[in-house]
Formats: C-alpha cells, structure tokens, sequence
C-alpha cells in the first residue's frame, strides 16, 4: 500500500515465557520468528487490501464481483470501521467517493498496522517500536515520538513520551492535498497537520484522516473520541492541543 515499514524489538530476553519458539529461550531467534511473523502478515495484507493490485480482494469488492455475503471476516471488519466514520463525520471520511474506485487504505493501514503489533505481543514480545509510514505502535515505553513540522521537514514541532499505545499523523506535506472531504468531493482544507494519539494505531490512524477531512472543525471532533489526545496545526499556524497530550 506504499509505505515503508520498521520494527525495533529492544532487549535481550525481552520476550515472555509464552512464545511458542526455542524451549532454551533463544532470544535471537524469537526475535526473528516475530519479526517474520509480522511481515508475512503485512505482505498478506497488501495481496488482500491493495486497490491498486486488480486482483486483491478489494478491488474486486470495488468492481461488484464478490457480494456482501462473500467476503472475508477481515473485510467485514473494515467495512464496518469505515461506516462508522463516515457517520460519525457526517460524511466527511467517505472511502466511495464519486469518480474514485473504493479505496479503504485509510483504515486498512492503521488497522493492519495494529494487528502486527498484537502479533508481537502474543509472541511475548514486551519493548518495541513498529513504525509504519510515520505512524507508530509502541509498547514497554516510554518511547520518544517526534511530531514532524508540516513546513520544516528537518524539525519537529513537538515530542512525545508514549508507554503503551500508537501515535499518527495526517497532513498535507508528504502526498499533497490527497485526503478528500466526501462531503464536498475536493482536498480537505483548514489544516497542516493533524497528530492523534490514541490506545491503538487502528483509532489513531483512522481518527487522524477523518478529522483531517473535516478541516477546522476536525481537532475538537477528534478530541471527543475515546482515549485520544490530539496536537494539531490550522493554516493560519495556530497550534491546537488537549490537555492530556503526553509531551515528553
């Protein structure tokens, strides 16, 4: 789905005894059972949710070929995802967007993100960093996240201190004016740049892009979701932020 992705897996010993690897506890080497573990998942997930590869199965729900009643769970759960933001924006975040094929990635990528994360976790794994595109899961912090500045690509304009959870951002300074407002069918306007810091990646990525579509009034919508914290810039550079940001 065009993003790089990385993981950092720090400490000797740092998985728990529940990994089914090495009965020695061989740490090199559940490391590297997890680390295959979560790119064979993402590569899967690119195969099955890509909208640019004809034959995943999202461009054939896109095309009319595979009915509601045919879908795999892991579909279902994304469609389910992407209705409930596009209710709860008012139509803000819409994935049908007329003259554009149906493209999930907004979802998809957080969520997938996400699932990658709780693969190390059952693994055993206790002190990571999976960073996705920008957008990160951490877990046995605390972690140091910097918030690049949406003008100045060699500065960031906040950092913060996570222990547990997942930090994403949606702006305008790396694709363009690509997130659409579905309400209006043209590039959302009214921020740079919008952070959300939130339990999960699936929340944090996803509540990014819809309060984003939502121009000016996205921070405070996004700032009534559970769990999330948010630290956004507006076009006239005024900075946004809720009270329980974790700056580090």
């Amino acid at each position: 789905m065009g993003f790089p992705v990385s993981l950092r897996i720090d400490g000797e010993g740092e998985f728990e005894d529940d990994f089914e690897g090495d009965s020695e506890g061989d740490s090199e080497g559940d490391f590297a059972a997890a680390t295959d573990a979560v790119f064979a998942w993402l590569r899967e997930v690119d195969a099955r949710f890509s909208p640019f590869k004809p034959d995943s199965e999202v461009s054939r729900y896109g095309r009319g070929e595979v009915a509601d009643g045919e879908l795999s769970a892991d579909l279902t759960e994304v469609l389910g995802l992407c209705a409930d933001l596009r209710r709860a924006t008012g139509g803000a975040f819409d994935v049908r967007l007329p003259g554009r094929g149906f493209d999930p990635c907004a979802v998809v990528k957080g969520w997938s993100v996400q699932r990658a994360a709780e693969l190390l976790t059952a693994a055993g794994a206790r002190r990571f960093c999976l960073n996705a595109g920008g957008d990160v899961v951490v877990s046995g912090g605390p972690w140091r996240v910097g918030i690049r500045h949406p003008e100045q690509a060699d500065r960031v304009c906040a950092v913060l201190a996570v222990t547990d959870g997942a930090v994403a951002t949606s702006g305008r300074y790396e694709r363009g004016d690509h997130i659409i407002d579905g309400r209006t069918g043209r590039p959302a306007t009214g921020m740079l740049s919008l952070t959300v810091v939130a339990p999960t990646l699936t929340e944090a990525d996803a509540t990014a892009t819809a309060a984003f579509a939502l121009g000016t009034d996205g921070p405070a919508w996004a700032a009534t979701r559970s769990g999330c914290e948010i630290f956004a810039i507006d076009t006239t550079h005024r900075v946004l932020r809720t009270p329980g940001l974790p700056v580090a």
